[in-house]
């Protein structure tokens, strides 16, 4: 009986501990633990994303390149939305009613129950009639949308638009809605121009309005703003570069030698920035994207054309550091170089030194100088073993591979080797065979960009600083410590004084440019005339000014512009006289030039 009494007692302690364990935890649950009521409170909570304010951009001069504004984007949690009058809101909007059901057709494929963006860009006034009578289910969200004061440099500057479904996956940054630099600098620089997103955590009722803010803001962060960022553009210099550019097809680019910073970057045809802001956008984009001259390409860094004649002064600095030409050595031009298949060349003084073959941009002069380097002694008098000294010289100026600008989309440009060669000739090639690339024609493939340094270089006798568009971003002491850096090419620089000599007469005494000479400005120049077997020539002019202390270098590129003399030339002399004297003293020719149409076979006269 003893035992049977003691295991009624374990039963009934037993269950009398279940039954106060259950009170116990259903009182914690009630009374003390918070969890479930934060639970249940979240069912009535929004939590928006707080987009910061995207950096601004500045030329160098302190002018505004690009501006954010106050704009809205429309959101909507498509399981929270009520039957509404489509055609009011459609009407608020500015759109049609097919679209608003289309966009919410959209935003229920991605998730009925996070908030999805189908209107973007709102303006104020938009917005505040929203906040008046918006259906259930949709509030508008602050962002900022750019504006461009100047409505220049649409592809130095580029633009942005709503992040793609790859880059989400890539980085965790971004959510679905997001804005992301997509060309120019708002791709280049877009981690500092981005800021970083805070978030707020809201109250609404049961139809979605806005009831204040969650534990008095406890749980809300403030978005970062992104850094403005200064341009090493000179808007001024820059807007006329275009206008001098309209109606042609090509691009400038300008250099401050001492420090690599561009100060144009002009590709015509190029766009109104304002066209890629808004919700036009895809439709403007779309417009620019079928128009056959290619606006939104930027040919200064993304187009691959032959040198010409530009190109010669580079052979001229790499015979003369292999020892094979010297500065005073005479060859003969009888309207062009005749051996082999030949090389035409207009009427000149004859024979030519160094220095007048540079000034009279003279084919025949370099092709002895170029078949001196390919055939030195030195390397046995094969051409292979020449040619593959030559080409590492080359590159030491910065072809035939990128310049690591700050251009996300800059090209190498292309520089043959001697296996091509082999390849296509089986073998069984010559300097003879080549002799194109004395003049910059032939295999030859370079940017403007990389011309334009190549400029930089011989102002700088011998050296250059890695071309950038960035001058300064707000709140770092420095920006990339490449851009700092001297790169010396393998010419000694005692070599660069007869090239220059040569440019300044091509300019000031007797030669290719003496047109474009500016008294007191002393600018050193090279003409070139490539060669395009899809129509006219193309025009190119490379100078720098003044010949000492040079402050800046432009290097002129029209396609179908003929000689470098024609279009290129008068080009680069005015935006020099612009920068380095405030003023233009040449009406006429900036008007000639401004009228000048070149259009050509590919393209009608609206270009499209």
């Amino acid at each position: 009986m003893k035992t049977v009494y003691n295991r009624q007692k374990i039963l009934q302690i037993c269950l009398f501990l279940v039954v106060f364990v259950i009170i116990g935890r259903l009182f914690w649950l009630q009374v003390i633990d918070s969890d479930y009521k934060d639970f249940a409170r979240n069912n009535a909570m929004r939590y928006m994303v707080q987009y910061p304010p995207r950096g601004e951009v500045y030329d160098r001069n302190g002018e505004f390149l690009v501006q954010s504004t106050e704009s809205y984007d429309l959101m909507v949690i498509p399981r929270d939305v009520e039957p509404f009058d489509t055609v009011d809101l459609a009407n608020t909007l500015g759109v049609t009613a097919e679209e608003i059901r289309k966009a919410l057709d959209k935003a229920r494929r991605y998730s009925k129950r996070r908030p999805s963006m189908i209107f973007k860009q709102l303006s104020k006034e938009v917005k505040l009639k929203l906040d008046e009578r918006h259906p259930v289910g949709f509030y508008t969200q602050y962002r900022t949308s750019r504006t461009y004061p100047r409505k220049i440099a649409g592809n130095l500057l580029g633009y942005i638009n709503e992040v793609d479904e790859a880059t989400i996956k890539r980085d965790p940054y971004y959510r679905m809605g997001d804005y992301i630099g997509k060309s120019g600098i708002e791709k280049s620089y877009e981690k500092y121009l981005r800021g970083r997103k805070g978030v707020k955590v809201e109250l609404v009722d049961v139809y979605g309005m806005p009831q204040g803010s969650y534990a008095d803001g406890r749980y809300d962060t403030l978005p970062v703003p992104g850094r403005a960022i200064t341009c090493t553009i000179d808007a001024g210099l820059q807007q006329l570069a275009e206008e001098l550019m309209a109606g042609k097809v090509g691009s400038v680019v300008a250099i401050e030698p001492a420090t690599g910073e561009i100060l144009v970057m002009a590709s015509s045809p190029s766009y109104d920035p304002d066209k890629l802001v808004g919700r036009d956008l895809g439709n403007n984009y779309m417009e620019l994207l079928r128009n056959r001259r290619h606006p939104l390409f930027n040919r200064a860094v993304m187009s691959r054309y032959p040198p010409g004649s530009t190109f010669k002064v580079v052979n001229g600095l790499i015979g003369m550091q292999e020892g094979v030409t010297l500065p005073g050595d005479l060859h003969p031009c009888h309207n062009g170089y005749t051996i082999g298949r030949g090389v035409k060349c207009h009427s000149h003084l004859s024979p030519l030194n160094l220095v007048q073959a540079t000034a009279n941009s003279c084919n025949a002069y370099f092709c002895y100088v170029l078949r001196d380097i390919l055939d030195n002694r030195a390397y046995g008098g094969i051409t292979r073993g020449g040619f593959d000294r030559w080409r590492e010289y080359v590159k030491s100026f910065g072809f035939g591979r990128k310049l690591e600008s700050d251009f996300w989309d800059e090209l190498a440009g292309y520089v043959p080797t001697s296996e091509f060669y082999d390849r296509r000739y089986r073998g069984s090639w010559n300097s003879l065979t080549v002799i194109s690339l004395a003049i910059g024609q032939g295999e030859l493939g370079v940017t403007p960009l990389q011309l334009a340094n190549l400029g930089a270089t011989i102002a700088n006798r011998g050296y250059y600083y890695i071309p950038h568009v960035v001058k300064k971003i707000a709140g770092l002491d420095s920006i990339d410590a490449r851009f700092y850096e001297k790169n010396y090419t393998q010419v000694d620089p005692k070599h660069f004084e007869p090239i220059v000599e040569g440019m300044y007469q091509a300019v000031n005494v007797a030669g290719t440019a003496t047109r474009f000479a500016v008294p007191g400005l002393d600018i050193c120049g090279k003409t070139g005339t490539a060669q395009n077997p899809n129509g006219a020539d193309h025009s190119t002019f490379l100078c720098f000014a003044p010949r000492d202390n040079p402050k800046i270098v432009v290097s002129v590129y029209v396609e179908h512009g003929r000689f470098g003399a024609t279009a290129a030339a008068p080009i680069a002399s005015l935006l020099v006289e612009q920068y380095l004297t405030d003023t233009i003293r040449r009406p006429e020719m900036m008007q000639q030039i401004k009228e000048m149409n070149i259009a050509y076979p590919m393209y009608d006269k609206r270009g499209k």
